[in-house]
């Protein structure tokens, strides 16, 4: 998902750039047995208890690597958020609903080990881009997934913050997702805009609107689905912003690109106290 970032500023250079000082980084920590079952934290130096995030990169559920989002895990240790980055299985070596098994599982990975890296167990925030932003919107709607775990999302997620993800995208449009899902059987189990209730916690889903991977509408739908349902849940449309730039915007160098940070960042502080209740919010926000 980042081949275009990646023509203009390497992803290596973005990690490159990104800040070091002040961060405590732990690599390749076992989350469940198997391959791509490890995980990657980055703990914001000298802070106890702090707030966490897991995030959950994208790539189709075909490509990724938690290597290639340093950038975007120590933007956020920056700013005072211990974040968890895990690798998960891909297709073609599974298919749904194996990766959200995996996130499902390196969730209660962090749940259950957290404190011993700084982190505050009592308040754990998923986000997600793109196929990721799908990972952390089912496992936060859907229940089966972290109650196979022993979790509750309800309980035990503090919010879930969704980057240009695909929540609504029935019929599939191309035979390369009918591999990845149609053999699940009911392909509406497979749609995060199904579970949409208002009881779930609070979410931040943004798009950018010139988005032609995964459209915006997904995100309006989601949204409106959660709303229309009394549920919490902050909606941002980015003009001039694409699949790509919504992410890279994350780095310091890109960050005139689009307000993801700061809007990521003050949606994780608005929820890291007592669960605070925001209301209908809806904005295109401009860069």
């Amino acid at each position: 998902m980042l081949s275009v970032l990646s023509a203009c500023s390497p992803v290596t250079v973005l990690n490159a750039l990104a800040p070091k000082a002040g961060i405590i980084e732990t690599r390749d920590i076992s989350y469940a047995p198997g391959d791509r079952h490890e995980l990657d934290i980055y703990a914001p130096e000298g802070r106890s208890s702090a707030p966490v995030v897991v995030f959950i990169y994208g790539g189709g559920w075909q490509e990724g690597s938690k290597s290639e989002y340093r950038f975007v895990a120590a933007a956020l240790a920056s700013r005072g958020f211990l974040t968890v980055v895990p690798d998960y299985r891909l297709f073609p070596g599974v298919r749904f609903p194996a990766f959200l098994q995996d996130n499902a599982a390196a969730v209660a990975w962090t749940k259950a080990n957290i404190a011993r890296y700084g982190g505050d167990p009592r308040r754990i925030f998923l986000m997600g881009h793109s196929a990721g932003a799908y990972n952390v919107t089912m496992l936060t709607l859907d229940r089966q997934w972290l109650g196979d775990q022993g979790l509750d999302p309800d309980r035990d997620i503090a919010g879930t913050v969704g980057l240009a993800g695909p929540y609504d995208f029935l019929p599939l449009p191309n035979p390369g997702l009918e591999d990845i899902f149609a053999p699940s059987g009911d392909l509406r189990l497979s749609q995060p805009i199904t579970f949409a209730r208002g009881n779930a916690p609070p979410m931040f889903l943004a798009t950018g609107a010139t988005d032609q991977t995964v459209l915006p509408r997904n995100t309006a739908h989601l949204a409106a689905a959660i709303r229309r349902d009394g549920g919490q849940v902050q909606e941002r449309i980015y003009p001039g912003v694409n699949h790509t730039t919504i992410i890279g915007a994350m780095a310091g160098v890109l960050r005139w690109l689009a307000p993801s940070l700061a809007d990521v960042a003050g949606f994780l502080d608005l929820n890291a106290g007592p669960r605070a209740v925001f209301g209908d919010l809806r904005e295109t926000v401009h860069p």
